[in-house]
């Protein structure tokens, strides 16, 4: 009996290595590692959930929550390695829009237009 032991031992303690082993070598059934957001790429809601703003290779558009109507586009330039300058027109008002927006955190921009309106966009996941 003790040698049945050792044997079915043995053998778990070998399918366990192979399959750390696999693991640590990143076979293809490793699943992929979420990337950390980069700059202001990606989607951005503002603190009353009606507009949805995309960032994306130095443009960027803003569509309605609830309609999915395009209320403004343009483009942007990160300025540092926290700031961006966003430039654009309203659709809706067929006006230039201007911002320049602060970001405090992978997740939030803190944002004052031309005017001087502060308001604040979240990372939308």
């Amino acid at each position: 009996m003790t040698i049945a032991r050792k044997v079915l031992s043995m053998g778990a303690a070998g399918a366990l290595a192979t399959m750390l082993a696999g693991c640590m070598t990143g076979g293809s059934e490793a699943p992929p590692m979420a990337s950390e957001p980069k700059g202001v790429e990606g989607s951005w809601i503002d603190a009353k959930g009606t507009g949805l703003s995309t960032f994306a290779a130095g443009s960027f558009a803003t569509v309605a929550t609830d309609t999915g109507q395009k209320l403004a586009e343009g483009s942007y330039t990160m300025t540092g390695a926290t700031s961006v300058e966003i430039h654009g027109t309203s659709l809706i008002r067929q006006t230039p829009v201007s911002f320049n927006c602060l970001m405090v955190s992978t997740s939030q921009l803190n944002c004052t237009s031309a005017a001087g309106q502060n308001f604040v966009l979240t990372r939308r996941a």
